[in-house]
């Protein structure tokens, strides 16, 4: 035996007869991936989609009479509401249409004017 071999079996591993020798596992990666994404899905993603569903929400309660705020910070009170659009009057005499996206808020309710 020479004095190479020698050294090659030496620093091999001994594992029990039959059995692979254990390595870092080929899942960790992967894990690791999924474990990002998870943690990417809770912390952003979920929130906006939730924010979004309250939007939508509002805009299908919007009605004739509210008072509303646009996202360019107009304020105006809904004169019209169309399939697609708001009719807003925003000062006397003058009405604008408004995409339904564009309404941000709403600043006070037809009904709560009434009552007051």
């Amino acid at each position: 035996m020479t004095m190479a071999s020698f050294l090659a079996q030496a620093s091999a591993p001994a594992s029990p007869a039959g059995a692979p020798a254990q390595g870092p596992s080929q899942f960790m990666p992967f894990l690791t991936m999924v474990l990002i994404l998870g943690a990417l899905y809770f912390l952003m993603i979920a929130p906006q989609r939730k924010k979004q569903k309250e939007h939508e929400k509002m805009l299908q309660a919007l009605k004739t009479g509210d008072d509303v705020v646009t996202s360019a910070g107009i304020f105006g009170t809904i004169t019209n509401v169309k399939d697609d659009r708001f009719v807003i009057r925003i000062a006397d005499n003058t009405k604008v249409e408004i995409a339904k996206g564009f309404i941000q808020s709403v600043v006070k309710r037809g009904d709560a004017a009434e009552t007051k």
